[in-house]
């Protein structure tokens, strides 16, 4: 989710992270993202603090209050130390301050959603396949695979989650925004293009009634 209220910032940050294959979602209003965040569950918020109606400190102390762990990164146009050191007390996992270069802002996300996975380094190599978040590409046997953004994203789903069992709901969530058409078959379509991309590098086994699990294979 990207919380912010220029409708500039908000609407680059939205087209960089949907570039990049992410489902995003982006409120403008304080209280409203407050309200969202309550029942809908998050990989990442990326956090303005000066909002309208409940500002960035307020939602990640009811965030945080909430028992949620979700990774926030806080973007500030203050440059004091106090506000910097307030957000990262208050609960905030990193921050970045406006202005700011994309290539940066790029990389704190990356970092944070394979912190979030339980995953230090962004290279990871499963068998026959290379998975490289920095570069944003994926190697079979040394030969770059054609991904598109969806299919890129689906397996970056399944790489951070190996062995564990995920529903179509949960990869729904991670692969489509709210406004996306999100149906069983697109998913079972997309697992579908991967499978037969990736071959027995990585198996991506259908879990009858529950979802999808991805082990890796023996190619």
């Amino acid at each position: 989710m990207v919380v912010e209220d220029d409708p500039d910032l908000g609407d680059a940050i939205l087209r960089r992270l949907r570039r990049d294959g992410y489902a995003v979602d982006w409120q403008s209003d304080g209280e409203e993202a407050d309200d969202v965040l309550r029942y809908q569950a998050y990989d990442l918020v990326v956090l303005d603090i000066e909002l309208p109606h409940m500002d960035g400190f307020a939602i990640l102390r009811e965030l945080r209050r909430r028992g949620a762990r979700t990774p926030v990164l806080m973007l500030t146009a203050r440059s004091n130390i106090e506000d910097r050191v307030g957000a990262l007390d208050v609960g905030a996992d990193d921050y970045l301050s406006k202005p700011f270069d994309f290539r940066e802002f790029d990389a704190r996300c990356r970092a944070l959603l394979r912190r979030s996975q339980g995953l230090a380094a962004g290279v990871m190599q499963i068998g026959a396949l290379t998975f490289d978040r920095g570069a944003k590409v994926a190697l079979l046997n040394g030969e770059p695979l054609t991904l598109p953004n969806r299919e890129y994203r689906l397996l970056e789903i399944f790489v951070g989650n190996l062995g564990r069992v995920l529903s179509k709901e949960q990869i729904a969530s991670q692969l489509f925004d709210f406004d996306d058409e999100a149906s069983e078959n697109a998913i079972e379509l997309y697992v579908g293009r991967l499978r037969r991309k990736l071959g027995d590098a990585l198996v991506i086994r259908t879990m009858r009634g529950l979802g999808y699990v991805a082990e890796a294979g023996s190619g």
